[in-house]
């Protein structure tokens, strides 16, 4: 079959031919019809990331099917665990160490594959799994977020954050956007956000926290310095949940009366659960919610797709067509 490989740190990734997975006990064979990006490949290329190994497929996210051609979509997250409320020692993700989606064919867990939404392309499904369960489990299983309430999404633009706020929209939630692209912020409210904020503009915070009153939910990829200003932002009793870093800064000056008094919750999440993700699934299905795709790329183009990413100019996410 072919692939694209990763032969080493910030190498391009070679379109080559490479040995077709076969099946074995508990695991599946998938033929890939579409695969999606995630800044966990960008990462990865780079050599940023955690148990790297050369050469290697990288790739979480895939939609294809089945040799009875069943049409199907893959969990990004293996092994979770038996506790619901975190993954177990034995989780990881497609993509590394495992080889990933970037080919034409990938073997997964069988537990790992589900019906692909009927309403959805190949193109569509594929950009679901890794943004879409991160984002279901931040703002739904540990936010519990609910019809009527305030949601603050940051950084819109990145397919979670994106993610996030098609899920509140179609819960019946008021959803305000921060983005550091006034074209983003616009781009959010056609989707169905209310109203945002360029975090660049000074006093960013008050001026939002004066046009909305404040939040009971915000969901945050930056952490950082930054994170400081959602406290403030929160209503009484509100819940913040963030899943990722990409200040690569530390949370300081939090205020604990602030946090304490007014009964505030902050979560750590990451990725989701089986069960996360079959939930995404049937609400993505009820409510017939389309992933934002930026744009779509040939599996053999997966360099200059890679090249987009690392930009940090797209609004959606970006898809390879396999």
């Amino acid at each position: 079959m072919k692939a694209l490989v990763l032969a080493g740190k910030d190498l391009p990734l070679m379109f080559e031919e490479v040995e077709t997975p076969v099946a074995e006990t508990g695991f599946t064979v998938v033929k890939l019809k579409a695969a999606a990006l995630n800044h966990r490949d960008v990462w990865i290329h780079k050599g940023m990331y955690a148990g790297i190994k050369y050469p290697t497929i990288l790739g979480s996210d895939g939609a294809g099917t089945l040799a009875d051609g069943t049409e199907v979509i893959i969990h990004a997250g293996h092994h979770w665990g038996d506790s619901p409320a975190a993954q177990g020692k034995n989780f990881k993700i497609l993509g590394l160490p495992d080889d990933g989606t970037f080919a034409e064919y990938v073997k997964v867990p069988t537990e790992a594959i589900f019906p692909k939404p009927q309403h959805l392309t190949f193109e569509q499904a594929a950009a679901v799994p890794l943004g879409g369960v991160t984002a279901w489990r931040a703002l739904m299983t540990k936010c519990q977020a609910k019809a009527g309430e305030k949601v603050l999404i940051s950084g819109i633009g990145g397919g979670v954050a994106l993610f996030a706020m098609q899920y509140a929209v179609a819960l019946g939630c008021e959803v305000w956007v921060t983005s550091s692209s006034d074209e983003k912020i616009e781009h959010a409210q056609k989707l169905g956000a209310k109203g945002g904020i360029n975090y660049r503009t000074e006093g960013w915070s008050k001026s939002l926290l004066e046009k909305t009153g404040g939040f009971d939910v915000i969901i945050d990829s930056a952490a950082g310095d930054g994170f400081t200003e959602f406290i403030g932002l929160c209503n009484a009793g509100g819940r913040i949940a963030f899943y990722g870093a990409t200040t690569l800064g530390k949370i300081t000056n939090l205020d604990p009366r602030r946090i304490f008094w007014n009964q505030l919750s902050i979560f750590g999440s990451t990725m989701g659960s089986p069960e996360d993700f079959e939930a995404m699934l049937h609400f993505i299905s009820e409510h017939k919610i389309i992933p934002v795709v930026d744009s779509v790329f040939d599996l053999q183009d997966g360099n200059a797709a890679i090249k987009k990413m690392e930009d940090g100019k797209q609004f959606g996410k970006i898809v390879l067509a396999i």
